[in-house]
């Protein structure tokens, strides 16, 4: 598929369907004022085929002067940077509905009522077994973003389950029996599911969907990989196979002295192997990234990163002495999972302890070496540049060039290569112990650097093994503190598929969502009065959607992966070329002059001069293009809203008296109802907080603006379930639960209570909501 130029320019209006309206024009509640003058709204000019979705209002005057007392181009600062968020902001909702509309419906502009495709069927089906918030909402809205649970008492900030017979307000009364029992029904099953419609769990399941179609298949690439997809899920295979195809694989590596049977192999030919074929690397760290230093030359050069390791043993620091040490109190489950490990790997109980305890040791003895990432940053340890001749003599115990060359084969390194370090003091202690190991030659015939390393192997190579080892290293986490459930397999697979086959799935996916290409190359924004530097940074961001230059195409693929042979019954065989598929994956990124398309993002990132949003971003059921625009708004809308200002104003309200006024007045509608419902909750917000309340809430007016003006330039939706319009946009808005995004943390409500505080004083809503300020209640402020 080529890429497209596309000119933009205005289009008519197209005339209305002749059936009847579902409802009228929305009616917005007010847009929270905001302290600035912008003076003409803005638009977009020289669209072609494309309706500019948003235009702000006009805000007046008198509002400045509600500003702090700060200098002035501070104030004048602000205002440009929240133009140019809300200019990308209508560029990207454009986007959206250019998806919508150009991309699907070139051929059919008049509305359809309701809408009776596949993708909304299934999303009918979806919504019939959530909750309704306009009818219970008391058991919706009440939650916390945290962690699984949700305690009728105040004290606790988790997410998942309702609040189930807590004291409803009188206004629930007025609900029928009926419907009141089955929205009952709803909640119970509701509890029982993964509650977190995050956008990564979205994708992963869109991913599986995928890969478990069973649809006749010419690519043989992608015949590799759903057949490795379905290995992964035959656990059974896995636990008659046992620990044999392990213990092979040691035998590849000349055996070990655990077993009585070692061939003394080379410690750096064993490294470098254990690098190059199985991404094994039990003394240190590798990946590749660019200088920090450089990337304000905008070069595109990547470098070889040498890091500490990731120990087994469990470590802990000490802010008083400055160094890390193993940590006491989870020694001895670790001690017997490394006896359990050796135990079903066959070693002799007589000489396991000794093996077990030469290993513990050398693990303490790195653990002293390495430091937590805050410290590095401290000192000044990290990025340091050096050349791989250079870092030879200062850490000699490892071969640098030969393990390197291994590992990045076949692209040619020289001792004058240039490598960053992470923790050099580490690397040179590191060095130190292995050599005073080899040299300790009462310990020869036990091999402690080469079990040491095996161990190291079978940590890598556990998600490919019986359930046995899996569990044993669990139990260690749970000892260490670690409460997380453990993921299911389904999603285990499909990330361990993306390692390998990301390209594949990449190609996969651009199919499926059947999305084309967007270059949005010609947008020009008209506001004549705003500062040039709001012209020239808008200019030079352009929103984009992923295109075929980072899509590969099939026939290159089954080129990619035509040495890979994918056994139906062996996931370990499977695993081991996933491992170096993974190692050439890494190799490409030192030539590559961009980085290849993460298949796994679902957020907006900046490249350069354009801010690409990737496939993963629009798919059911948060995106689909025969979806009525009421769903695809609510959703994708509001959560590209929140993408971009995210992007480009990272604190730059934290001082903002609106953004405090905001933040408090959603968290005062808050406050009230869960008085109502029988909870106590802070009484205040943090700055953190209140600025995630205010961009929320302003990310969801900006959706329900660009919905509206979509209505207004071209009439007509599509309905689902016998939905109105407002229903419909704000239903599948409060489908979306606590975003797994960095700001999470710092939402105290779920963003789905929102929708009390815009329907507080707003004919908007479909229903009075039961939960909301009670009617009699007029002294409750608009936010």
């Amino acid at each position: 598929m080529s890429e497209s130029q596309i000119e933009l320019e205005p289009q008519r209006s197209v005339q209305p369907s002749l059936q009847q309206e579902p409802d009228r024009c929305l009616q917005l509640p007010p847009l929270f004022e905001l302290p600035l003058h912008i003076g003409d709204p803005l638009q977009v000019l020289q669209q072609n085929q494309l309706q500019p979705m948003l235009q702000l209002q006009q805000l007046s005057e008198p509002h400045i002067e509600q500003l702090q007392q700060i200098p002035v181009w501070i104030k004048h600062k602000r205002r440009i940077i929240l133009l140019l968020a809300l200019s990308l902001c209508a560029a990207v909702l454009g986007l959206l509905y250019y998806i919508h509309y150009n991309l699907y419906t070139e051929d059919n502009k008049q509305p359809v009522t309701p809408c009776l495709s596949p993708a909304c069927r299934r999303a009918s089906a979806q919504l019939s077994t959530s909750i309704d918030p306009f009818t219970q909402p008391c058991d919706y809205f009440l939650f916390t973003c945290g962690s699984d649970t949700l305690s009728q008492d105040g004290g606790s900030r988790q997410r998942g389950q309702g609040i189930p017979g807590h004291p409803q307000n009188q206004m629930e009364k007025s609900a029928s029996p009926e419907r009141t029992r089955q929205n009952e029904e709803k909640v119970q099953r509701w509890q029982g599911k993964d509650k977190t419609l995050n956008r990564k769990t979205v994708l992963l399941q869109y991913l599986r969907e995928i890969l478990e179609t069973n649809e006749m298949l010419n690519s043989s690439a992608v015949q590799k990989t759903k057949g490795f997809y379905s290995s992964c899920l035959d656990t059974s295979s896995l636990e008659t196979a046992g620990t044999e195809p392990f213990l092979t694989l040691v035998q590849k590596l000349g055996g070990w002295a655990v077993s009585g049977k070692w061939t003394r192999t080379d410690f750096n030919s064993t490294l470098s192997l254990l690098m190059r074929d199985y991404a094994t690397f039990p003394f240190f760290n590798l990946y590749v990234g660019k200088d920090p230093n450089e990337i304000g030359h905008k070069t595109t050069k990547r470098y070889i990163q040498i890091d500490q390791p990731d120990l087994l043993i469990p470590i802990e620091w000490n802010s008083k002495t400055q160094k890390s040490k193993a940590k006491t109190e989870t020694l001895r489950p670790f001690l017997a999972s490394c006896q359990r490990y050796l135990a079903m790997l066959g070693a002799p109980p007589s000489s396991s302890m000794i093996h077990v305890g030469l290993f513990i040791s050398l693990s303490s003895e790195l653990a002293v070496a390495a430091s937590p990432l805050h410290y590095r940053l401290e000192k000044g340890q990290l990025h340091q540049r050096m050349t791989i001749k250079e870092l030879q003599e200062q850490a000699p115990a490892i071969d640098w060039l030969r393990c390197l060359q291994a590992t990045f084969h076949p692209l040619s390194l020289s001792e004058d290569d240039h490598v960053l370090l992470h923790n050099l003091p580490y690397l040179v202690q590191m060095s130190r112990i292995i050599i005073k190991w080899q040299n300790k030659h009462e310990l020869s015939m036990s091999g402690p650097l080469h079990t040491y390393m095996v161990l190291n192997l079978l940590h890598t190579m556990m998600p490919a093994m019986d359930s046995r080892f899996s569990d044993t290293w669990r139990n260690v986490s749970v000892a260490l503190g670690n409460t997380d459930r453990e993921a299911p397999r389904w999603k285990h697979c499909v990330l361990e598929t993306e390692r390998g086959f990301g390209s594949v799935l990449t190609r996969l996916l651009s199919e499926s969502t059947a999305q084309r290409e967007a270059s949005l190359d010609e947008l020009n924004w008209t506001d004549q009065k705003t500062h040039q530097l709001v012209m020239e940074k808008v200019h030079s961001l352009t929103p984009r959607l992923q295109t075929s230059k980072e899509i590969s195409r099939e026939a290159e693929l089954d080129l990619i992966f035509s040495e890979v042979t994918v056994s139906t019954h062996s996931f370990f065989s499977n695993y081991v070329q996933l491992l170096s598929l993974w190692q050439k994956r890494r190799s490409k990124l030192l030539t590559e002059p961009s980085e290849p398309a993460d298949i796994l993002s679902v957020t907006p990132v900046l490249l350069g001069d354009d801010i690409l949003f990737p496939m993963g971003m629009f798919i059911p059921p948060l995106f689909h293009p025969t979806y009525p625009r009421a769903m695809n708004y609510g959703a994708t809308g509001f959560l590209i809203a929140k993408d971009i200002v995210h992007l480009l104003l990272p604190e730059i309200f934290s001082s903002s008296e609106t953004v405090r006024a905001v933040g408090e007045c959603v968290w005062a509608h808050y406050l009230t109802v869960t008085e109502r419902a029988g909870r106590s909750s802070a009484s205040s917000l943090s700055a953190a907080q209140q600025q995630e309340v205010w961009l929320q809430y302003f990310a969801l007016q900006v959706a329900l603006q660009a919905y509206d003006q979509s209505l207004q330039q071209r009439p007509g939706d599509s309905s689902l379930s016998g939905l109105s319009h407002a229903h419909l946009f704000l239903t599948s808005f409060s489908q979306i639960n606590c975003d797994a995004d960095p700001y999470w943390e710092f939402m105290p409500l779920k963003p789905s209570f929102l929708i009390t505080v815009i329907c507080a004083k707003s004919d908007l809503c479909p229903t009075s909501l039961q939960c909301s300020i009670a009617p009699q209640e007029h002294s409750v402020q608009t936010c």
